[in-house]
């Protein structure tokens, strides 16, 4: 859907208060130029309505004044060469044009005359043997639904996407004028949401010089705003929904009010460095809990959280289980954390990129996970090493007894250990494993099962990724002996998060 042709579109209704009278169109026309040509961040389009009235008025109803529409129609009835005039004029005059028809010859007209939007009016909404006539031309639309069912709104929709048709849909009561009570603007809402993509506007018929709803309407995403227009003169009276040029003045400096207020979309908004200063004074800075050597690792213990902060230091803000802090020189206890005084390391990024590929992994071996679990990812040289020894585990149990399900990126080896307080089976789910057991090496596949005793050395790799269970009894922290005396604690090897089912899905967000 191309939202440019839609977007801040104000739509100026003529209707049939031309009168009936050119000139008078053309006077209308040349009030309302003055108005929009204030308000370039718009785009505006004049709005007239066609009907071949000879044939859409029963014969035996022509010229009959006791019934309200054919006389409206047939007192405002202007030659086409008389709408051609107005038309040309309106382009001219720097507006778009749109025309609504009533019926199929007046679609033929309007894509003679070379109008810039077909509208589809409220009434004409499940109008299918119209509708049938207007989807065989290209011109982008604007459909009102004011009375129109919601299968039947399903139905419209679902008609024009099928024919690749651009257009909008606009939230309308037909009421005029429209109570404030009855606007229901959180059909805007609705809409918005019902039909992702389309662009939604408010077709309004509330009392002309009421403020509230354009603002409403604006805050709430509409695209496009239409409104009645007229104007009174000694000749010609205006209706009780209608605007003269003041009153649609009024109305644009509201929709203007309501666009700044409402700013940006789609993206999050520009943080003034104004705003930015003042919250962080606000802001508890990181201080030393205790004296921190030259080259120690500065974690969550290590530190306490307190105002003021100055220039230059780490704000509570800053810091995550992802940022790695390493002094530089010593720090004195209660002095503050400065970021010139450390090594930082965020390692956020990798972490996300290890996520990405462990769930790809899952998707590929359609191991079915609970909706939230624990995850760790084992990182036994560090992250940077992760890809070549590591494992990642996540925990579904642990209680007496206890689950976890393992996986093995490809090329991926944990290193030789020992546990001495839990019993555990491996369960092979997919992929390949490569298992050495006190000694000896073994290939497993998917369906093998491995009983790792107390006490005997394993370690388990994979040459293209694995996912396998291990089924034990409790498991215990610092239950892991490694052959290699350089691999660090759990506390220090281990990065731990919670891993939601739905990052198989829609992606990691961390």
């Amino acid at each position: 859907m191309n939202d440019q042709l839609f977007d801040k579109l104000v739509i100026l209704e003529m209707a049939n208060n031309h009168m009936g009278d050119s000139d008078h169109g053309i006077a209308l026309i040349k009030a309302f130029q003055d108005v929009v040509k204030d308000f370039p961040e718009f785009r505006f389009a004049i709005k007239f309505q066609y009907r071949a009235l000879d044939t859409f008025i029963h014969p035996d109803y022509q010229g009959r004044s006791d019934i309200k529409y054919v006389k409206r129609f047939s007192e405002t009835r202007l030659s086409d060469a008389e709408f051609i005039r107005m038309k040309n004029f309106a382009s001219e005059a720097g507006f778009l044009t749109m025309c609504t028809p009533f019926d199929e010859v007046s679609v033929g007209k309007i894509e003679d005359q070379g109008f810039d939007y077909l509208k589809v009016a409220s009434c004409s909404f499940s109008d299918w043997p119209l509708l049938e006539r207007i989807a065989k031309n290209d011109l982008p639309l604007v459909i009102s639904t004011a009375g129109a069912t919601l299968q039947e709104i399903d139905n419209v929709v679902s008609f024009f996407q099928h024919r690749d048709r651009k257009f909008a849909l606009m939230h309308c009561v037909g009421a005029y004028p429209t109570p404030a009570e009855d606007l229901e603007m959180n059909q805007i809402d609705f809409f918005r949401e019902r039909y992702p993509g389309l662009p939604i506007g408010f077709s309004t018929h509330e009392a002309p010089d009421a403020p509230e709803p354009v603002l409403l309407a604006v805050a709430k995403g509409a695209k496009i705003l239409e409104r009645h227009v007229g104007l009174p003169t000694e000749k010609y009276a205006i209706n009780a929904y209608s605007s003269t040029p003041e009153q649609v003045r009024k109305w644009l400096e509201n929709a203007r009010i309501a666009h700044a207020m409402c700013g940006v979309s789609g993206c999050r908004r520009d943080i003034s460095a104004k705003e930015q200063q003042d919250l962080r004074g606000l802001q508890r800075g990181a201080f030393a809990k205790a004296d921190i050597a030259p080259g120690e690792k500065i974690t969550a213990d290590k530190l306490f959280f307190a105002i003021p902060n100055m220039d230059g230091q780490f704000v509570a803000n800053d810091l995550s289980k992802y940022l790695h802090l390493t002094a530089k020189n010593a720090i004195a206890a209660g002095q503050p954390i400065l970021k010139d005084a450390v090594d930082a390391e965020n390692v956020r990024a990798k972490v996300v990129s290890y996520i990405r590929e462990l769930s790809q992994l899952i998707k590929e071996s359609r191991v079915q996970l609970a909706n939230r679990l624990d995850l760790e990812l084992s990182h036994h040289y560090g992250l940077d090493k992760f890809h070549e020894v590591g494992c990642s585990i996540v925990t579904c149990v642990n209680r007496e007894y206890c689950k976890k399900v393992l996986l093995l990126l490809p090329g991926q080896e944990n290193p030789t250990h020992t546990h001495h307080k839990k019993e555990e089976t491996f369960y092979i789910l997919y992929g390949d494993v490569q298992l050495v057991l006190d000694g000896v090496k073994r290939n497993c596949k998917a369906g093998d099962i491995i009983v790792v005793e107390r006490g005997k050395p394993h370690s388990f790799s994979s040459v293209n990724g694995a996912v396998f269970e291990e089924i034990s009894s409790t498991h215990f922290v610092n239950d892991s002996f490694y052959d290699d005396p350089n691999i660090a604690p759990a506390a220090d090897r281990k990065t731990y998060m919670t891993f939601y089912n739905d990052w198989l899905t829609e992606g990691v967000i961390l």
